[in-house]
């Protein structure tokens, strides 16, 4: 054996069909080798350390090396998302979820919008404690440590060992530590157990945290279990170094870290070749750079920023359809691969995948004595390839659809490099994987098409190089500091979490820093800062390593386990026939099904323009109601006697605050208490702006919601609604009671104007948690009739029945147009712009989210059109409020402001997107929709709510002609 020095890295990914090794010396990384001393690529194993000792064995009989000369193992692996994936009981524990939450979130159960069948597998106990705290740091309320004894027994009994905490904005707790003290609490009562606390795991979003501190406690046993097998596979080679995972976001973790946190391994194998690649390349790539690893089967493409670390994914992902907010990289796969089978049609033209041979290639491709056409069949025998198979077996059979298939494969490929662009210009591509050689060595969108050396094993380089990584996304005071000073010292704490993750502390450098206001809060917002760094080899890196004990890892023995998925499999939802779908209608009252429930939220974001936030929680808090028994009715405007009490109302308050403070009972509290105070009862609801049915609910308040609201879209303020424009002295809503959900009330007797109204509750609302329940003055049928913005939750359903239909029928890139015919054609709607966001700016006014996000036109559909030219521009305030075409001659023109409707869709799925997720690279399409003739019939309306409310010095314009939505009820009665 030759010596060698004790810097050398190890890298091993674990995929599902190879595993893959190299050895690699980082200070040699610019000879022509790249520091790669040795790679190896050996079957996956059952048992995935069987696997890795294997490649290991071999890069040392390969390099000549001895165990003493390796500074670090870094291992890719797809092991533990699998056993989500395929729902193994064997592998996934019951979780107990310990909630800090007050008198928040309790009807919205742990789990209610998984599936079923992992819903029931995982989630088998929840309760409701006191805890959690406010946006600006005050209580909720304290814990209560005998409360938490108690429920610790109850678990124990059950004979449930894997415990999660979650508490309201516990991201943003640093003061109180209320999940960490809570922690301290079950260990104590309850040492057996596996606690895991959510701000360990991921960030804002109450339910997105929680479900993925679930799973990831559902597979923490197995997981120990696993890197405790990796360690003895270490051991058994002699190996004295650091251990390390790969993380979603291309760095890595130690073992003992990894072993508490095997969630942030997810995505990780995507992330280590785009990691991988880039390293390979790294003397021609100095900006952005686009990855294209084409394996077996499917082709995975992904953008390396010029960080070095790939694109992340929106806030929200999902993994076996559990949404969650943790860092994933943004990758879309496409059916094309190695064994991808090719087909000629009747046309002449010839067809690749999405189906594949897979591991079979060897058996059934052509080359190897099969009869099956795979596009490795054709890549040898058009580029003339002699190192795969025998090329002999396709010589002369395929020279006729050889022109063809390079069409195909080439079409393939340039339509995914566009669709993961984020600038209009060309960009390098770098190309990895087994199957690299299938590609053509010229792309459109492409500066450069680069093949490196080494690219086969460019996951297992990835892992090898990957660094270490501090992140913190928490909610700060801005109060007497500037922004850079708030940003200096979110990035301080987010060095210290690298260090205590092993970087080197004179390494590290900030990758993304990003300051973003709340809107409705003064002084606050929320900061993202990731640092990264080189790991310190170091004996206080080697003490880390061996601090496991604490949890028993030596006595847990892996043993390879037999697969044991849930009986019958994975219970999906039946498709419903979405043409012939009819919803109940009894005597003109509409009664709404969970699907109806489901097209209406979608189609309330759409005309919510931006604003509103995410009703995604309201929606699964009425469905589970729903489940539960309740009956949601909804009555035409013109049902309604003149006489008839019309209550209104919903919440107040900011987004940002709604996504982390779960629902509790302040909307219906405030209902009931006014009704109370003056004694009548309400005959029907109505919303204030878009959407609202809730409260209407038979769990509730039990009286229908009225098909229509006072604003027929989301406007900034709640004095911004029909009945302020017609009403001869502005309508005033007495009384108005304000809730905040944890027993405190606010009643207004007494008040000049609607705005007088509006900027008390405002300013009363930061005091109340920056997030109420709003309950209006009772208002007459006659005066509802009059003023109501008629039938927009039938408009809602048919947008969102719309967007499913394409969805289910495959035609999103047409998704658009249909939802135009929906809103009654091109006379009154219109498509307005397609395009990428290229950059969004975003700054607090008085407590109103004021930005600008600029769209660049784009081909979106990837059939290689793009269908308009230039730039569009979307000021808005809380809701999009002006768009701007900015031609490729400098000229400007105004397309559409306020009253008239903008909405901005996300052109991968159809849903519409709000203010707050705008961000860079994402598809989008631009709708705009004219406004009900009650905001612009007057002078008064426009001015309530046209350009000159909103500062805007330009003239309103209509965009078409308003067409009454279509009655749901009129239609299927």
């Amino acid at each position: 054996m030759i010596e060698a020095p004790t810097n050398l890295r190890v890298g091993v990914d674990v995929g599902g069909t190879n595993t893959d090794g190299v050895i690699l010396d980082p200070n040699s990384t610019t000879e022509p080798n790249r520091g790669i001393l040795a790679w190896h690529k050996s079957p996956t194993t059952s048992n995935p350390s069987d696997g890795i000792e294997n490649v290991i064995t071999t890069l040392f009989e390969k390099a000549k090396l001895e165990a003493a000369s390796i500074a670090s193992v870094t291992i890719g692996t797809t092991h533990f998302i699998n056993a989500v994936l395929e729902m193994d009981r064997n592998r996934l524990a019951p979780v107990a979820v310990l909630r800090l939450c007050g008198p928040f979130s309790n009807d919205i159960p742990p789990g209610i919008d998984w599936p079923e069948d992992l819903r029931n597998l995982i989630c088998v106990y929840v309760a409701y404690l006191k805890g959690g705290i406010e946006v600006d740091g005050s209580l909720i309320s304290d814990i209560d440590e005998a409360q938490i004894i108690e429920h610790c027994h109850i678990i124990k009994s059950k004979g449930v060992k894997s415990i999660v905490i979650n508490g309201v904005f516990a991201p943003s707790d640093f003061e109180k530590r209320q999940e960490e003290r809570a922690r301290d609490i079950v260990n104590k009562h309850y040492p057996e157990a596996n606690v895991v606390i959510s701000k360990e795991v991921a960030s804002l979003g109450y339910l997105e945290r929680e479900n993925a501190a679930i799973l990831n406690a559902s597979i923490l046993v197995f997981a120990r279990r696993t890197i405790m097998s990796f360690r003895k596979a270490m051991t058994r080679l002699n190996l004295a170094c650091p251990i390390f995972l790969t993380q979603n976001d291309g760095t890595i973790l130690p073992a003992h870290l990894a072993s508490r946190l095997p969630i942030r391994t997810f995505s990780s194998g995507p992330t280590n070749s785009m990691c991988g690649a880039r390293f390979l390349a790294q003397e021609n790539i100095r900006d952005a750079v686009l990855v294209i690893d084409i394996g077996g089967t499917t082709t995975d493409v992904g953008m390396l920023l010029a960080s070095g670390f790939p694109r992340q994914a929106a806030a929200v992902t999902e993994v076996a359809g559990v949404r969650m907010n943790f860092s994933s990289p943004d990758v879309k796969s496409i059916g094309l691969g190695g064994g991808s089978v090719v087909r000629k049609t009747a046309a002449g033209t010839v067809t690749i995948g999405p189906d594949s041979v897979g591991h079979l290639i060897h058996e059934k491709a052509l080359l190897f004595g099969g009869n099956v056409h795979t596009a490795t069949d054709y890549a040898v025998a058009g580029k003339g390839i002699s190192n795969i198979g025998d090329p002999l077996l396709v010589r002369g059979k395929l020279t006729g659809d050889i022109e063809a298939y390079d069409a195909a494969i080439k079409l393939k490929l340039e339509t995914v490099i566009d669709r993961m662009k984020t600038t209009a210009g060309d960009i390098p591509v770098l190309l990895v994987g087994g199957g690299a050689a299938l590609s053509p060595d010229k792309l459109a969108g492409a500066s450069r098409v680069i093949k490196p050396e080494y690219s086969s094993v460019a996951n297992a380089i990835g892992a090898a190089m990957a660094r270490v990584s501090g992140t913190v996304d928490t909610v700060v005071d801005t109060t007497g500091k500037t922004t850079k000073v708030i940003l200096e010292e979110v990035t301080q704490v987010a060095i210290a979490r690298a260090v205590i993750n092993g970087a080197k502390q004179e390494t590290v450098s900030v990758a993304e820093l990003e300051s973003i206001p709340l809107q409705y809060i003064a002084n606050k917002s929320r900061v993202v800062v990731k640092v990264i760094g080189d790991f310190d080899f170091s004996g206080k890196a080697f003490k880390a390593e061996n601090d496991d004990n604490e949890v028993g890892l030596d006595d847990l023995d892996f043993a390879v386990m037999e697969k044991r998925p849930l009986e019958g499999g994975r219970v999906d939802n039946v498709p419903v026939d979405i043409p012939s779908y009819r919803p109940k209608i009894i005597d003109r009252e509409w009664f709404i099904s969970e699907l109806d429930l489901e097209w209406i939220t979608c189609g309330c974001y759409h005309l919510g323009t931006g604003g509103g936030g995410t009703p995604y929680p309201h929606f699964i808090r009425l469905r589970e109601m729903m489940r539960h028994g309740a009956v949601v009715r909804v009555v035409e405007p013109s049902r309604i006697s003149d006489d008839a009490v019309v209550a209104s109302g919903g919440g107040m308050g900011s987004p940002d605050v709604s996504m982390e403070k779960l629902p509790a009972m302040e909307m219906l509290e405030s209902q009931l208490a006014l009704y109370k105070h003056i004694n009548i009862k309400p005959d029907a609801m109505l919303a204030i702006e878009i959407g609202g049915m809730i409260l209407g609910a038979s769990h509730n308040m039990d009286i229908p919601s009225i098909d229509g609201d006072f604003m027929g879209r989301a406007l900034p303020t709640a004095c911004q609604i029909t009945p302020v424009v017609f009403e001869p002295e502005g309508a005033i809503f007495m009384p108005t009671t304000m809730a905040d959900g944890k027993g405190n009330m606010l009643m207004f007797l007494r008040a000049t104007s609607e705005q007088m109204i509006e900027q008390v509750l405002r300013a009363a609302l930061a005091e109340m948690g920056s997030h109420v329940g709003l309950a209006r003055g009772p208002y007459s049928g006659l005066k509802t009739k009059a003023y109501v913005v008629e039938n927009t939750i039938s408009l809602a359903w048919r947008i969102g029945r719309a967007v499913a239909l394409c969805r289910q029928s495959s035609r999103l890139d047409n998704v658009a147009e249909v939802i135009v015919d929906e809103l009654g054609g091109k006379e009154s709607a219109r498509v307005l712009f397609k395009g990428k966001i290229v950059e969004v700016v975003r700054k607090l006014i008085k407590g109103h989210l004021y930005g600008e996000v600029v769209i660049e036109a784009a081909d979106i559909s990837g059939k290689g059109m793009v269908e308009f030219e230039g730039k569009l521009k979307i000021p808005f305030k809380n809701e999009n409020i002006m768009a701007t075409v900015e031609h490729d001659d400098g000229t400007e023109r105004v397309v559409a402001t306020v009253p008239d409707l903008i909405s901005v869709i996300d052109a991968q799925n159809g849903e519409a997107l709000g203010t707050p997720e705008y961000r860079y690279g994402l598809f989008v399409i631009v709708i705009g929709i004219t406004a009900s003739t009650k905001w612009t019939s007057t002078k008064k309306g426009i001015a309530l709510s046209g350009p000159e409310a909103f500062g805007l010095d330009v003239e309103y314009k209509p965009l078409g002609v308003f067409t009454k939505p279509k009655s749901v009820i009129e239609e299927y009665a």
